[in-house]
């Protein structure tokens, strides 16, 4: 959807059929990942009125048995990663092509905040270029099923949140791989939580501050967890560090 600023963002409507609470993970683990230095779209919060929803045949949700209008009120968006009319954008590259990639080295780094968010999809990249650029950007997308999607606990599992081919994984060859994100993240200040928290509208988590409240907690305790998390999928039988010498 192009809004009123002018941008493009790719927006996510309370009432999808994933939760409503995905709307809330987005912006608050994207947030976060942004303060990590991490290169992730800007997100910005969206309202979208009824009579746009009403005079827009596109903007309904489509069920296995049937479809729904789009819920008016305040969305979630994630802009675009590059405008449509400069550049291109592309969900997969080939292996080939990865070292066309000039910042392939955030994918350790994205790893570590997919840990301590519990992120329990797949990693997901989008790989964007200008028109006339040859190397892409990665920049990482769709953050809904941190927190263990509506569930928002963290039963940690070796193999989520990892991106699905090892190949990005090459350049790991140590702790120091993992920097600046890694220390970022566990000398995150607690205030920058809240703060970051208190910007969700409690629309998108209905209102239950206690059950917000608990997640913040638990991602303040899980800083020092994180270490622990990535050297579980290091050992793993995926095997996905095969230069880190300690594996």
């Amino acid at each position: 959807m192009r809004c009123s600023d002018g941008h493009y963002y790719v927006v996510k409507f309370r009432n999808n059929p994933q939760h409503l609470r995905v709307l809330a993970n987005e912006f608050l683990a994207t947030r976060l990942a942004e303060r990590a230095g991490l290169p992730v779209p800007e997100t910005e919060v969206i309202e979208v009125g009824e009579w746009l929803i009403g005079h827009s045949a596109d903007l309904n949700i489509q069920l296995a048995n049937g479809t729904v209008p789009c819920q008016a009120g305040l969305q979630f968006g994630s802009r675009y990663v590059v405008n449509p009319l400069d550049g291109q954008v592309v969900d997969y590259l080939p292996v080939e092509v990865l070292d066309r990639v000039r910042n392939l080295e955030s994918f350790a780094g994205m790893l570590a905040l997919d840990k301590w968010t519990g992120n329990a999809n797949g990693r997901q990249a989008a790989f964007w270029r200008k028109t006339r650029d040859r190397k892409y950007t990665a920049a990482f997308i769709d953050q809904g099923y941190c927190f263990n999607a509506g569930e928002w606990t963290f039963p940690d599992y070796p193999l989520r949140g990892v991106y699905p081919r090892n190949e990005v994984y090459l350049g790991v060859r140590g702790w120091e791989s993992f920097e600046p994100w890694l220390s970022r993240i566990e000398n995150m200040e607690e205030d920058l939580l809240w703060q970051v928290a208190g910007e969700v509208p409690p629309e998108w988590y209905g209102g239950e501050w206690e059950d917000l409240e608990k997640l913040v907690c638990s991602l303040l305790g899980r800083r020092q967890c994180v270490r622990e998390l990535i050297v579980t999928f290091a050992v793993s039988p995926r095997r996905p560090f095969p230069n880190w010498a300690q594996n």
